[in-house]
């Protein structure tokens, strides 16, 4: 299976011209799935919730998800994409999953970065998994690399690919996804941005870096820190359904959740 991300630099506010730039990018990435950022569509650096609630869109009928899923028909390919979403007059951080046969499904972000919380919306979707015929996807987005706990909610449910859109600041999540990778025996494609957002007396540097790992613990490709990129890797989906560490050791079966009651 053919599996990549798409590094970008969007323009904040510039919907069109972002989603146009990135099918570009998608027409010529010959991949069975490609992920998006986080908030591709929009850019990251809203000054406050009436900003959000203006450029936030509808899913599935909204601008972007139609464009996405009109160039995933095109193209035989699955994407995730980070938007921003309008539901209720509420704004959700989410990613939207389509392919050939159109819309598949939205996830909205669980754990809100910094003044997020201010913008968006907790999610409540839970974490989902998608079947999409070669391989069962799961979908984090950006700061919930810092919870271990969704990622494992994924691999419980299956899925042997987590695909996580992000616009990253700070320097650790690349790293982590490492973890994320062993610890649930699956793969992972962080897709991030990159370039410097300034607004409203704040500057971001996003940190770009988007990656590929491994069940394996294996950094399988990683793009630049300041260039767009796209990266298309194939890879064998099995690998993720072998849950053994040694013949004696199972990540999913040698855990003692009989000791963990103290999580919840």
């Amino acid at each position: 299976m053919k599996i990549g991300f798409i590094q970008l630099n969007p323009k904040f506010g510039e919907i069109e011209n972002n989603v146009e730039k990135a099918i570009s990018y998608i027409e010529n990435a010959n991949a069975d799935l490609i992920v998006l950022p986080e908030l591709f569509n929009t850019g990251y650096l809203f000054l406050n919730f009436k900003e959000a609630l203006e450029l936030a869109e509808k899913v599935p009928d909204g601008y972007t998800t139609k464009k996405l899923i009109d160039i995933a028909k095109k193209t035989r390919t699955f994407i995730v994409a980070g938007i921003a979403e309008l539901y209720e007059n509420k704004v959700y951080n989410s990613a939207v999953i389509v392919g050939p046969n159109g819309y598949i499904g939205t996830y909205r972000k669980a754990h809100l970065f910094y003044k997020e919380k201010e913008i968006f919306t907790p999610g409540n979707t839970g974490f989902k998994v998608f079947d999409i015929g070669e391989a069962k996807i799961g979908v984090i987005i950006c700061f919930d690399w810092c919870f271990p706990e969704a990622a494992r909610i994924l691999a419980l449910k299956g899925a042997d690919i987590i695909c996580h859109p992000a616009n990253l600041v700070l320097p650790y999540a690349q790293k982590v996804m490492l973890a994320r990778s062993i610890e649930n025996r699956v793969y992972t494609i962080t897709a991030n941005r990159i370039g410097t957002e300034s607004r409203g007396g704040m500057t971001l540097n996003f940190t770009g870096m988007s990656q590929i790992t491994s069940p394996k613990m294996e950094l399988l490709v990683q793009a630049s820190k300041d260039k767009e990129e796209v990266d298309v890797i194939n890879v064998d989906i099995s690998l993720a359904r072998n849950k053994w560490i040694t013949k004696l050791n199972h990540v999913f079966k040698d855990r003692r959740i009989d000791l963990y009651a103290e999580l919840i």
